[in-house]
């Protein structure tokens, strides 16, 4: 008995150790820097231009439903153009990921990043530091236009003073950083000057999976990496929200378990167009609500044109019952 505890004692002692190195590793390494290239862009003040960036960024893109005030979400959603001035919060497994300030304040926005580094920012998921950005924003291959028009709206902005507190790690999110499981995005190819915009699949392509992001929610992932675990479009996705848990459909369009088998064009626009149904969710409806009819039909045209995926999602939306009688 006497040696049986002494092994036990030593591999307790070896297990001690190795947690102790795992975690002096992760501490070390967790604040990597990397490399990245730094976009050509060309700032415009032309109106159409500034037009277009607008749209997207509070439209399609829906770079406003977290770089706003969450004060501020309701006037959003009326249509209302408020700041684009950071503070609205991601919280998921690795941490707590902070929205900045994208107007022009040069100590608390973009004002002191040049047009370069934004551009990086978004190209490939480097930050000005280095820093690498967890994939939230899906926007390696936009078109070099669309990237111009909206880093030429954010900086015809008037500057904010709004300083937002860095994002939070917890240990969770520092070992996969440590690991190397987040590294830079890159472009899949070389990005598209400019696309018409019109109801086609090749359009539809572009904006659900560059611009809107469709892709990334409606797609099984690992949340700790973002690496996709799925067919995409496919669905799946279940996010645990304050109010309730949301789970994305399948927008394949598989005869038995795709959400458009039910849905024709018309519901497909009019919902997109119709906006917020149940509070806490992740889906930006507030924004999608702002897309030009031609993008949602360009989006449905090129969903139908997908592979079907047999997937079938027993429940979107569980609402948390408080206090239940």
């Amino acid at each position: 008995m006497k040696k049986l505890f002494k092994i036990l004692g030593v591999l307790a002692g070896g297990l001690l150790l190795l947690a102790i190195g795992f975690f002096a590793f992760v501490s070390i390494t967790w604040n990597k820097t990397f490399e990245a290239p730094y976009p050509e862009v060309s700032i415009s003040t032309d109106s159409t231009v500034l037009a277009r960036g607008q749209y997207l960024v509070y439209g399609p893109a829906h770079c406003a439903t977290c770089h706003i005030d969450p004060n501020d979400f309701e006037a959003m959603s009326r249509g209302e153009k408020v700041p684009v001035a950071g503070g609205g919060e991601i919280i998921i497994p690795p941490g707590v990921f902070k929205a900045r300030n994208l107007t022009p304040d040069v100590e608390t926005g973009i004002g002191a990043l040049t047009n370069e580094e934004v551009a990086r920012v978004m190209r490939y998921g480097v930050g000005h530091d280095g820093r690498v950005i967890f994939p939230f924003m899906p926007f390696e291959n936009m078109t070099e236009a669309d990237l111009n028009a909206i880093i030429s709206f954010l900086r015809s902005q008037p500057p904010v003073s709004n300083k937002i507190e860095p994002t939070q790690y917890d240990f969770l999110g520092k070992v996969v950083l440590a690991l190397g499981m987040i590294k830079p995005i890159e472009p899949s190819s070389a990005p598209k000057k400019a696309l018409q915009q019109e109801v086609s699949v090749v359009y539809g392509e572009y904006l659900a999976n560059s611009v809107t992001n469709c892709v990334g929610c409606h797609s099984p992932r690992d949340l700790n990496s973002g690496e996709f675990t799925g067919p995409k479009f496919s669905g799946g996705l279940a996010f645990e929200e304050p109010l309730g848990t949301f789970t994305t459909p399948n927008l394949t369009p598989d005869p038995e378990t795709g959400l458009l088998a039910t849905w024709n064009e018309e519901t497909f626009v009019k919902r997109l167009k119709g906006g917020l149904i149940h509070e806490g969710t992740p889906m930006p409806w507030s924004s999608f609500a702002m897309m030009d009819e031609v993008d949602i039909r360009a989006i449905y045209m090129y969903l139908n044109s997908l592979d079907p995926v047999k997937n079938k999602i027993e429940q979107t939306v569980a609402l948390r019952v408080e206090n239940p009688k």
